[in-house]
């Protein structure tokens, strides 16, 4: 089944406690956790700390996407802040496979992110192990991007590449997604469509969720 996940980066973080139910009884399917450095990305936004108060708000399964240096290093206490999914860079992880498999050794799923310009070939020795690939659509740091149009091509190759060798891997999708264009993204292939500013940004976010649904 394909899901929706709003991403709380683009959420009002003084009201979010509500935002976060009104997408929920809407009909979200995953909250999605954008973590930032400052360092592998130019932005800085949450830790651990905010993934437990969500994970208490919810009882939608979190995605944590790591976009941080040596992420390895986190793992365990974005696991016990109540992870669902955890997501790292192909582009800043020298022992890939380790690291997706100290995720995988905890129960969760596991995720491997490419980055606009990292071509997908580069997963060949890596997605038998992951249980999702993250495209992103736009360059990871800020909210409210729009969506690189190449990525589609992403999308199509990766699905043929699951497709033809069996794996066990679902397409994320992240970057600049909206009722303008999830229909197309879902065609290429993306099983999973993280969107923000078109959720959080509506007025009326459960026909968005509702809409969404209907065109994926």
């Amino acid at each position: 089944m394909k899901k929706i996940c709003p991403s709380i980066l683009s959420a009002d973080f003084s009201d979010l406690k509500k935002q976060i139910l009104e997408v929920e009884k809407a009909g979200a399917d995953i909250i999605h956790c954008d973590i930032m450095d400052g360092n592998f990305v130019p932005n800085i936004s949450f830790g651990a700390k905010v993934i437990a108060d969500v994970n208490n708000i919810t009882d939608l399964p979190l995605d944590v996407h790591l976009m941080i240096n040596s992420p390895e290093r986190f793992i365990d206490e974005f696991y016990e802040a109540g992870a669902d999914y955890i997501s790292v860079h192909y582009e800043n992880n020298l022992h890939l496979n380790r690291v997706i498999n100290q995720i995988k050794y905890l129960g969760l799923k596991a995720g491997v992110v490419l980055n606009p310009s990292t071509p997908v070939f580069m997963l060949d020795d890596i997605i038998e192990s992951a249980d999702y690939v993250l495209i992103m659509s736009v360059n990871p740091g800020f909210g409210g991007q729009k969506f690189i149009p190449n990525s589609l091509d992403k999308i199509r190759k990766l699905k043929e590449k699951i497709f033809k060798n069996n794996y066990k891997c679902d397409i994320e999708v992240d970057g600049g997604v909206g009722l303008g264009n999830i229909k197309e993204i879902s065609e290429a292939g993306a099983d999973m469509f993280v969107c923000g500013s078109s959720i959080f940004g509506a007025e009326n976010k459960a026909e968005v969720i509702k809409r969404m649904k209907s065109l994926i």
